[in-house]
């Protein structure tokens, strides 16, 4: 089945073989049966409505909303009177394998949405659908006695659908309104091949124990709780001094490459938000509320109050380029079935930056923030790629700005041969933007920083400088962050690092293990040491047996461990564990702390 014809390519445009015979086919693209991105989109929108036919066979009652492609597979939403959980999943992959076995062929019938409405009158559900579909022609895929409201496209026959695997199950509102009844949602992928379907399962197990919120719990270092709220994380004490250490070397980086520490306020007037354009274009994630008979907005992005700050004194274009940065807390709506971790959370801190320069100062500024992001990542063991976001349909300003923001981004990558993609209509409603991708152990990629060109919010605050003329000119206003969020940047980097922190920014850095009583001493001597230094330890001393201590400190994930007997107090030397190196060895106390602190050196940006 390798070399067989799928679907077919018109542009960007997929038309499947069921839709071919209204198209020239000798001026189309062949998309054959493989894992490229074209075929797994037709396989797993096909996948999709196969699970769908398998829970229709196995549970008589369910309905069907949408199952649309996803990045890395497909999901379907549905409405059944029974409880569906992660253990059901095998017994519909096996209806699956059943179903695909009969190649079955996938045939396409179109109409109008009045005749299709009236074909599906008794189905409230699939009314919701067409609710959302334009007037005009409609299609309806079916494959043996099952038939859904579909636009494709799919694969000729069931049998090409035979190398998958269902994820999980979760709930999912309909439509995606919190207001509307909660369905069943069933997350699955598929492939061309088991090999590769193989990899991907074995990934999602090695993902499975990775988990941020597993190891978060494990390692103590954030929780979350009903009573404070979904979506609001609560810093345990690890937690904290984790994060506390990479604002620290953040905060010196920053310095050092002429940024200045601003801080905005957390809750600004609505006429603010309004002239920004964020009212109209971004209110509904945020929150507002009503103080003193006016109506104020939390803040979700940090650059009103960069600009007010721009706004404090008269500037000339000798002060330009301008840089304020702040780890700035800020608040976003996100519907409770899209939550997850630290990933996906209502209040979280950015490590946001704002540029205001001239128009002729964008691309310098631009490469230097690349190199910012280039040290930032080699530092944490990153590959990244980068991909430019163009004008979405939801966009303010002038197409004219759009143009040269979009061009100068492009130009600034160009000239310096730095690879990346294009994400048509993903640039934000003020500006186009670089993303920056990173690509983890795993291999999964992760969208964090961005750069953003704006000349919208200053013509809209009416921000000037003055010239070399001593004429006032218009400054652009670059918004930067490289981490993106500290939550979901500490998320990706302990699924990264399976909980393995480098020793940097790991909670605790040290525990020390005294086998005796007598040897107590002599580790609180080491740990007042190590805290002189910036670094972290803890004295593992209860009354328990010395291997029960060790391993307790190896579930810890610390990169060392201390163990302190007679010998080591006699001779003024420590044992040492190096986790990260997989090594034991001993040395003097002195040439332990000489060795933290070469560790911490190593670290600049």
């Amino acid at each position: 089945m390798q070399n067989e014809v799928i679907a077919y390519k018109d542009g960007s445009f997929l038309i499947d073989t069921q839709s071919a015979a209204n198209h020239d086919i000798s001026k189309l693209q062949p998309v054959l049966f493989d894992n490229s991105a074209d075929a797994l989109e037709v396989i797993r929108h096909s996948c999709a409505h196969l699970m769908a036919q398998a829970i229709k066979e196995i549970y008589k009652d369910v309905q069907f909303f949408v199952g649309p492609v996803i990045e890395d597979g497909f999901y379907y939403d549905f409405r059944v009177s029974q409880k569906i959980g992660d253990s059901d999943l095998k017994d519909i992959e096996k209806k699956m394998l059943e179903i695909a076995n009969r190649k079955l062929p996938i045939e396409k019938r179109c109409s109008t949405k009045v005749d299709v409405s009236r074909h599906f009158d008794d189905d409230d559900l699939k009314q919701e659908v067409l609710l959302r579909i334009p007037d005009g022609e409609v299609s309806i895929y079916s494959q043996g006695d099952f038939e859904d409201l579909c636009r494709g496209p799919h694969v000729p026959n069931t049998r090409y659908l035979r190398f998958f695997k269902l994820i999980r199950v979760a709930g999912a509102y309909l439509g995606g309104d919190e207001k509307r009844e909660m369905l069943t949602r069933i997350y699955g992928t598929a492939f061309a091949d088991k090999k590769t379907l193989t990899d991907y399962t074995t990934m999602i197990e090695e993902a499975k124990k990775r988990d941020h919120r597993k190891l978060g719990n494990e390692l103590k270092l954030f929780t979350f709780d009903e009573e404070v709220g979904a979506g609001l994380a609560i810093w345990l004490p690890n937690g904290g001094r984790m994060r506390g250490k990479i604002e620290k070397l953040l905060y010196k980086a920053h310095r050092i490459r002429g940024y200045e520490p601003v801080r905005g306020p957390e809750i600004l007037k609505s006429d603010a938000w309004k002239v920004s354009g964020h009212y109209d274009n971004y209110g509904e994630n945020m929150y507002f509320t009503v103080i003193d008979d006016a109506q104020y907005g939390m803040k979700p992005m940090n650059c009103l109050g960069h600009i007010k700050v721009f706004q404090n004194e008269v500037r000339s274009y000798r002060d330009l380029p301008l840089k304020f940065f702040e780890y700035g807390v800020v608040h976003r709506h996100e519907k409770s079935g899209v939550m997850h971790g630290l990933f996906r959370v209502r209040e979280f801190t950015q490590d946001d930056a704002h540029i205001f320069c001239t128009p002729d100062q964008i691309k310098e500024n631009v490469l230097e923030i690349l190199s910012f992001v280039n040290s930032l990542m080699s530092v944490f063991g990153f590959k990244y790629e980068m991909e430019i976001s163009t004008k979405p349909a939801k966009a303010i300003g002038d197409d004219a700005y759009w143009e040269v923001a979009t061009q100068g981004l492009k130009n600034a990558l160009d000239e310096n041969n730095i690879a990346y993609g294009i994400d048509e209509g993903g640039g934000a409603f003020y500006g186009p933007k670089i993303d920056i991708k990173i690509t983890d152990a795993l291999g999964r990629k992760w969208q964090c920083g961005t750069i953003q060109v704006d000349f919208n919010l200053p013509e809209r605050f009416d921000l000037h400088y003055t010239d070399a003329n001593n004429e006032a000119a218009r400054p652009v206003m670059l918004h930067r962050a490289i981490l993106g969020s500290f939550e979901r940047f500490i998320g990706i980097l302990i699924e990264h690092t399976a909980g393995e922190l480098p020793f940097f920014v790991a909670p605790t850095q040290v525990i020390i293990v005294p086998i005796g009583e007598a040897h107590q001493a002599y580790a609180k001597q080491i740990a007042q040491e190590l805290m002189q230094n910036d670094v972290d330890s803890e004295i593992f001393m209860k009354n328990e047996s010395l291997n029960k201590r060790i391993r307790n400190a190896e579930k810890m994930r610390v990169p060392m461990i201390l163990v302190l007997g007679d010998e080591e107090v006699a001779q003024k030397t420590v044992a040492l564990r190096d986790r990260r190196e997989r090594k034991q060895y001993n040395l003097t106390k002195d040439e332990f702390i000489s060795l933290t602190k070469e560790k911490l050196s190593e670290v600049h940006f």
